[in-house]
């Protein structure tokens, strides 16, 4: 909205030209959500205690969660007003990347929502059936794939880059439409299974976004691009708003989520943030290298995945308690070192994944 209000007075004063640079914009996509965040948050926790609308806690979990019952969740609807609105504000409404990431955004965030609602609110405790919250997932991960897919005038945009082999690139023809469905529901759900103590998920979240960002505006650059030997993907670029505006609003949660948590961002955020980095991923070809930046929710969800088969298989269970940070916590790791230890492992991770743009 103002890109294109700025564009119009800059053909009056050449003042107004510099909001046309996608630095400046996504400099301001950061600082608008994280106001927005900060403005926000503080009502939004009181309308949620006084809404009653408060976190239960599993009673065969670590005992210290115990303490949390009632805490203020759904905190997550905050994350995605203010990515929204500032995505809105700053970035080029022209340009269909901004869209598909927006639906991608809100669409799995209601998904969520509806789950929240159902445990929350409704007090059931199975929230969405999860055969529904599935076919959900898959319909809008498939709606955004056969978007991209359809619309893609170039190879690069659908073909599968491997990071540090600058020539090596497969077409995936069709196959990209099943590689982009599992990338974008496979980060959703990892997302949300990490989401499990204060600030634990937010974070990693946060350094992901603003590294796909980095990705996202090299990417876009024709110039950038050529001299890194990544994939030129015109229109890109744009991205860059959309992932500053998820850092700036995640900063600003994490400014209530911080141990002891004031709010929770329950389903309704986790859900959308792990589709959202998944659908950057896909459009600036770079999924391999979100495996390895997002190396922390693919963690806990390898520890689920083989804690439900080794207790299926053998009756043993290989974590004390999945996923993989309650193992720790039971292991009598405080929470705060949990959480800082995985986010120490997250800049490990994001900055291998950012040295993956020199070294090829």
């Amino acid at each position: 909205m103002l890109y294109g209000l700025f564009g119009w007075f800059a053909d009056l004063m050449g003042a107004f030209s510099v909001f046309q640079y996608l630095t400046l914009r996504g400099i301001l996509g950061v600082l608008t959500a994280l106001v927005i965040s900060l403005l926000v948050g503080p009502y939004m926790i009181r309308k949620l205690g006084q809404y009653q609308i408060g976190q239960s806690v599993r009673d065969d979990g670590p005992k210290s969660h115990l303490s949390k019952a009632g805490t203020p969740t759904m905190g997550g609807a905050l994350i995605l007003v203010a990515v929204a609105t500032s995505t809105l504000l700053w970035s080029d409404l022209s340009n269909r990347y901004v869209w598909i990431t927006i639906f991608v955004t809100l669409s799995f965030g209601a998904i969520g929502w509806v789950d929240d609602y159902r445990k929350v609110v409704e007090k059931n405790s199975k929230g969405l059936p999860a055969r529904w919250k599935y076919f959900w997932q898959s319909a809008c991960g498939l709606i955004a794939a056969f978007t991209l897919y359809s619309t893609a005038t170039l190879p690069q945009e659908t073909a599968l880059i491997v990071p540090i082999f600058k020539d090596v690139l497969y077409d995936l023809g069709p196959m990209f439409i099943v590689l982009t469905y599992f990338v974008i529901v496979g980060s959703s759900n990892a997302v949300n299974l990490t989401d499990g103590l204060d600030g634990l998920a937010i974070m990693p979240t946060v350094l992901v976004a603003g590294a796909l960002g980095i990705f996202a505006y090299v990417s876009g650059n024709s110039v950038f691009a050529g001299y890194l030997h990544i994939p030129y993907i015109p229109g890109s670029g744009e991205l860059i708003i959309f992932c500053g505006a998820m850092v700036g609003a995640g900063l600003g949660f994490l400014w209530f989520n911080t141990y002891p948590a004031q709010v929770f961002m329950g389903d309704v955020g986790a859900l959308a943030l792990g589709a959202a980095l998944g659908i950057v991923a896909v459009i600036v070809r770079q999924e391999i290298v979100l495996f390895i930046m997002g190396g922390v929710f693919v963690m806990e969800t390898v520890s689920v995945i083989l804690q439900v088969a080794s207790f299926k298989l053998t009756g043993r269970r290989i974590f004390r308690m999945a996923p993989l940070h309650h193992h720790f916590e039971l292991k009598g790791w405080p929470e705060p070192r949990v959480i800082v230890r995985f986010w120490i492992i997250t800049v490990v991770l994001v900055l291998v994944g950012l040295a993956t743009l020199k070294v090829r």
